[in-house]
């Protein structure tokens, strides 16, 4: 049985700057520190995986020393980047709680297809498993979330582009990763799932639209819903088009199609074997 595996922000939910940049900012505001990103900044930072590491790359950040002092020690420092996230994470949740964050368009309706179809689902992020879970149950709803594999950045040592992540996530729901299709929304993410071996629908935000997509089975704005604008295709950049809403039918035919099979490969440890299990005709 094949599986379905979505990254988190970006793909189940709109959150990077409408969530992630607002908690960030808080967070800072309310622990009396004197910084805060710009969107423009924190597009940037977006380009490496984790809020952890996000905030942890400001050490050597000649803006944000200019203006806030670090510890001399990179252990004390970590100590502290490690205090702002938690704090930054109780913002997020708080503003999932409000309504301040918008789940993506057609994430419940192809979710609960799929369900429906018998296959596997997952989640596969880089973030705090509290704040993926919760972004989970606001996209799909507490029901269908229930149905999900939860892999988060606690789960793995390296975070994407290492493929680590969408290789626990395949072992966790027992599918050989070319039978997964991964849904992602930036360049990280694509390389993570092309270096697992798994197939790739890309539907980028605002915030990452300018990325790289190259090596992704098919590039659309959003999975689409039947009372909603139509999506656009932008697997040809130069002559975008309106498409019907992404079906099971389509990401089936991802996996069929043999020939398309990812071959980047990630030029880090190799994968742990995975679990024997039997095919299905």
């Amino acid at each position: 049985m094949p599986a379905l595996i979505f990254d988190c922000d970006g793909v189940l939910v709109d959150a990077e700057q409408s969530g992630h940049l607002r908690a960030f900012n808080q967070m800072w505001a309310e622990q009396g520190v004197p910084w805060e990103w710009s969107a423009a900044q924190y597009a940037q930072k977006l380009r490496i995986s984790g809020g952890t590491e996000r905030l942890a790359s400001l050490y050597h950040d000649a803006d944000f020393r200019a203006r806030v002092c670090p510890p001399l020690s990179w252990e004390a420092w970590m100590l502290t980047v490690r205090t702002w996230h938690r704090h930054k994470t109780r913002v997020y949740l708080a503003l999932l709680d409000a309504g301040a964050v918008q789940a993506r368009p057609g994430v419940r309706r192809l979710a609960a297809e799929a369900a429906d179809a018998g296959w596997r689902l997952a989640v596969a992020s880089s973030g705090a498993k509290e704040s993926v879970s919760a972004a989970l149950r606001l996209a799909v709803g507490a029901e269908l979330a229930a149905a999900f594999t939860v892999v988060s950045g606690a789960e793995v040592s390296r975070k994407k582009p290492d493929p680590e992540v969408y290789r626990y996530a395949a072992r966790s729901v027992g599918v050989a990763a070319d039978d997964c299709v991964a849904v992602e929304d930036t360049r990280n993410g694509i390389l993570a799932a092309l270096a697992a071996r798994m197939h790739c629908l890309v539907t980028p935000t605002r915030v990452s639209a300018e990325h790289d997509f190259t090596g992704a089975s098919r590039v659309v704005t959003h999975l689409g819903d039947p009372d909603r604008e139509p999506a656009l295709d932008l697997s040809t950049p130069a002559a975008p088009r309106a498409v019907p809403p992404v079906v099971l039918a389509d990401l089936q035919g991802l996996i069929l199609d043999r020939a398309s099979s990812p071959a980047y490969r990630w030029p880090g440890p190799a994968p742990r074997p995975h679990p024997t299990r039997k095919r299905t005709p």
